[in-house]
């Protein structure tokens, strides 16, 4: 699909500079532009490549001024980071924008769904479904019985959604997801066996929430697993029955939440983060990368370490950390000399 310029000003309520009709229909980095691509510049670090760059058109702020001449169409913009990012989305609504129902696919005769429905081949979609409108299911998808589904919601190739999910509007899953699957609940018996409980809860998955591939959320084992709206969760992070995640909350990669836990809005987690189960995490808590958290945090506590300290005093502890063999050192030396001297 080509763009000219004078489209895409009119997108981004830009100014063109230069040829209205140069036609674009690739997206490139300022460096790498070649023609036919469409860049933009906005850190000022990356000036000396808008000379030299070979992409067609390039955005830049609106106060930016030309020292010399250029082989690129400007759009100039009021904030070129912003107004790049929005082309973005655009182009990837425009790329994503499919619709229909391909075949082979199933749909229960009970399951309900909404305009701009795009079925890919292969998926099912069980008794009793009710889908928004412009719901895109891509290949091989699972869509369990009694799931509810928004508006204008993305389920990407291999995502399985188990019975009795609920999903809000404007939900982005990534493929191998997996929503609702057991919890992992089993009481163990005088013998040392195990016998399974059986987890009847669902999961709850409010507006406006993007989740990672192969990320897991187990239903609750009674009542729901609830993600609070505008919640982002990278890839491969684990949560854990009856957990709840608070609003805007981000977590990265590898991270995982013990069943039962409450964290708070705003947070933000790094990776390989690991949370036990039944804890209390307050609102606007920062909890660094490989951190493993054992107790309640309160609110806007920033958190490093295994088990966590708080952040500054594990960066004032580890300075002691590293100097450790140096310090047994100079401890052992004075201990000499004492003795010596004694």
């Amino acid at each position: 699909m080509k763009f000219t310029a004078a489209q895409i000003a009119e997108i981004l309520e830009g100014e063109v500079e230069g040829n209205p009709e140069a036609e674009v229909s690739e997206l490139a980095k300022i460096e790498e532009g070649s023609k036919g691509s469409l860049t933009f510049l906005s850190n000022p670090k990356y000036t000396s490549f808008l000379y030299k760059t070979n992409a067609s058109i390039t955005i830049v702020n609106r106060d930016f001024e030309v020292e010399h001449p250029v082989n690129t169409t400007l759009i100039k913009v009021k904030d070129a980071y912003k107004a790049f990012s929005t082309l973005l989305e655009y182009y990837n609504q425009v790329k994503l924008n499919k619709s229909g129902i391909e075949q082979p696919t199933f749909i229960s005769d009970s399951a309900k769904y909404g305009g701009g429905l795009y079925l890919g081949a292969f998926a099912y979609v069980g008794e009793k479904v009710v889908l928004g409108e412009n719901v895109k299911i891509y290949p091989n998808v699972y869509i369990g019985d009694n799931v509810q589904i928004g508006d204008n919601v993305t389920i990407f190739a291999g995502v399985k959604i188990y019975s009795e999910s609920i999903i809000g509007n404007n939900c982005t899953i990534h493929s191998g997801a997996v929503i609702g699957a057991d919890g992992f609940g089993f009481s163990p018996d005088d013998s040392g066996q195990y016998s399974k409980v059986p987890q009847i809860g669902n999961v709850i998955i409010e507006d406006n929430v993007d989740i990672g591939a192969v990320t897991t959320i187990d239903r609750a084992t009674l009542g729901s697993t609830i993600i609070r709206k505008g919640v982002k969760l990278d890839n491969h992070i684990q949560i854990a029955h009856n957990v709840e995640i608070g609003e805007n909350t981000a977590i990265a990669a590898q991270t995982g939440i013990a069943g039962s836990t409450k964290i708070g809005k705003n947070c933000l987690i790094g990776g390989q983060v690991g949370i036990a189960g039944h804890l209390s995490i307050g609102n606007r808590v920062k909890i660094q990368a490989q951190s493993g958290i054992g107790r309640d945090i309160k609110d806007d506590e920033m958190l490093q370490g295994s088990p966590a300290l708080s952040y500054s005093n594990y960066n004032k502890s580890y300075i002691h950390f590293k100097n450790l063999p140096q310090t047994m050192n100079k401890l052992n030396q004075l201990e000499k000399k004492i003795n010596k001297d004694g």
